[in-house]
C-alpha cells in the first residue's frame, strides 16, 4: 500500500509526532520528533528504538486495547530535561493499523508550576517566622509575663520589628504585583535623571549617617530626560543605593555615578548609565545570576537583620524591564559590588 498520504500528514502536524506500523515498527517521525528520538530510527522496533517506559508502554496498551491513552512523560532532550503531554490513539484504517503518538512540550508550564509552588511556599515561611514570634510574645505576656512591665517593653519592641517585617513584606508583595501588571506598558512621564538620583540620595542621607557612610555623587552639570515612571524610578535609585549603604561596609563609601550615553549597545541608542558601586565584602560571582530571583538572598540571616525581604531586587528588575533597559551586576569577594542601571533616552 502507498503510506506516504500517512508519512506526509505526519510530517505536517505542529506538535513531534510518530507512527508505529501494526508490526511494532516506527513507520515514521516528523522534525520535532526526530529532535526529540534523533534520527534513523525508520523501520526499527519501537521498543528498542526509543528505550522509554512510560512511551513504550502507553503503545503497548494502545496496540492491546484499540483506544486513546494520555500520560506525562520526562526525557532529555539535547542538554535540559524535557516534559511532554503523550497522546496515543489508535489508526484504524481499512489499509493500515497502527498507532501514532504525539509529544506536547508543556516545560515551561511545569516551570511556571514549580515557581508558583515556590513562591507560596517561601512567602509562608517568610510570614510565619514573625508571626509565630508574635504569637508566643502574645501568650508570654498574657502569662508568665503580665504583670513584668520590664519584660513587657522589651516584647513589645520585639512584636514591632517582627510586625513591621511582615509590613514590608506584604507592601513589597504588592509592589511586585502592581509592577508586573504595567511591565508591558511603556511609561509616558519626563524625568530627569539626575534630579532623581539627587533627591534619592538626599533622602537617603541619614540612613548613610548612621552607618558612617558617605554617598558621592559625580553627576552632570545638565538634566537628562528619559520617558520614565517618577515613583518607580525613584524606587529603583532607592533600592541600589540603600543596598550599597547597608551591604558596602561601614566606613566605606558609596559612589553614584550618571553618565550620558551616545549610542549604548544594549537598548541599541542613545541612554543614560546610572552605577551604584560600594567597597564592601563583594558578592561571590556564583550568586550574581540569582540575585534577582524572588527570596533569593546571598546571606539569609544578614539580610533579615538589616529588614530585606528578598524582593527588592526583583522588583527592581521588572521596573527596569518596564523601561526598556538593562541591569547588570559585577561584583568579587573583597572587591565591592557595582550595580550598573542602563536606561534609553528620548
Amino acid at each position: 500500500m502507498d503510506l506516504l498520504p500517512i508519512k506526509s500528514l505526519v510530517e505536517g502536524l505542529p506538535l513531534a509526532a510518530m507512527v508505529v506500523d501494526q508490526e511494532r515498527r516506527l513507520l515514521c517521525l516528523n522534525e520535532p520528533a526526530r529532535e526529540i528520538w534523533g534520527s534513523g530510527l525508520e523501520g526499527r522496533h519501537y521498543e528498542l528504538a526509543l528505550r522509554n517506559p512510560v512511551l513504550t508502554g502507553a503503545i503497548a496498551d494502545c496496540f492491546r486495547d484499540p483506544r486513546t491513552f494520555h500520560s506525562r512523560m520526562t526525557t532529555t532532550v539535547g542538554s535540559r530535561e524535557a516534559t511532554f503531554a503523550l497522546r496515543v490513539t489508535p489508526i484504524n484504517g481499512v489499509e493500515f493499523q497502527g498507532v501514532l503518538a504525539t509529544f506536547e512540550d508543556v516545560s515551561p508550564m511545569e516551570d511556571i508550576g514549580q515557581m508558583r509552588r515556590d513562591f507560596v511556599a517561601n512567602v509562608s515561611h517568610e510570614l510565619r517566622t514573625p508571626l509565630t514570634a508574635l504569637l508566643g510574645f502574645i501568650e508570654t505576656l498574657r502569662g508568665p509575663a503580665k504583670d513584668d512591665a520590664r519584660a513587657r517593653d522589651r516584647f513589645l519592641g520585639i512584636m514591632e520589628t517582627e510586625a513591621t517585617r511582615m509590613n514590608r513584606l506584604v507592601h513589597d508583595l504588592l509592589s511586585l504585583s502592581r509592577v508586573e501588571s504595567e511591565e508591558r506598558i511603556r511609561p509616558g512621564q519626563q524625568i530627569d535623571v539626575v534630579a532623581k538620583v539627587q533627591s534619592t540620595a538626599k533622602a537617603l542621607g541619614p540612613i548613610a549617617e548612621d552607618k558612617g557612610i558617605a554617598v558621592q555623587l559625580f553627576l552632570p552639570e545638565e538634566p537628562i530626560m528619559i520617558s520614565g515612571d517618577s515613583d518607580q524610578l525613584y524606587q529603583v535609585f532607592t533600592n541600589l543605593i540603600e543596598n550599597a549603604i547597608k551591604y558596602g561596609g561601614s566606613g566605606g563609601d558609596v559612589h553614584v555615578t550618571v553618565t550620558r550615553l551616545e549610542r549604548d549597545p544594549t537598548v541599541r541608542g542613545p541612554a543614560v548609565r546610572i552605577d551604584v558601586r560600594d567597597h564592601g565584602q563583594g558578592i561571590d560571582p556564583i550568586h550574581i545570576p540569582r540575585l534577582t530571583e524572588r527570596f533569593y538572598r546571598v546571606d539569609s540571616h544578614r539580610s533579615r537583620e538589616m529588614g530585606g525581604t528578598g524582593l527588592g531586587l526583583a522588583i527592581v528588575k521588572h521596573i527596569i524591564n518596564r523601561h526598556r533597559g538593562r541591569l547588570k551586576i559585577e561584583s568579587a569577594l573583597g572587591q565591592g559590588s557595582t550595580f550598573t542601571v542602563t536606561l534609553p533616552r528620548n
